[in-house]
């Protein structure tokens, strides 16, 4: 049977998670230079999952979707807070 594209990024890069069928709790678009960096909060986790994008996507607040991602740390005055880094998302 053929690796699937998330089965190939996971054994290429052990460090990232897959997630399926994960339920959005609300999604913030805001323009950074000639991005729009996107934070998703995710039902049942504490932490915010970003990622950029050329172009405004479209509002996933209450969607299903399927993340594939890392942990990172980013500093914000100061403090360092822990970020999931989505390098994959899929409307499940």
């Amino acid at each position: 049977m053929a690796k699937s594209e998330v089965d190939k990024l996971l054994s290429k890069h052990p460090a990232l998670i897959h997630s399926e069928n994960l339920k959005v709790m609300s999604h913030v678009q805001r323009e950074e230079d000639e991005w729009h960096i996107n934070t998703l909060t995710i039902e049942g986790y504490d932490v915010p999952f970003k990622y950029k994008r050329k172009k405004v996507y479209r509002n996933l607040k209450g969607a299903r979707v399927n993340l594939t991602y890392y942990p990172v740390t980013e500093e914000v005055a100061g403090l360092a807070f822990e970020v999931m880094k989505v390098i994959r998302v899929r409307v499940a």
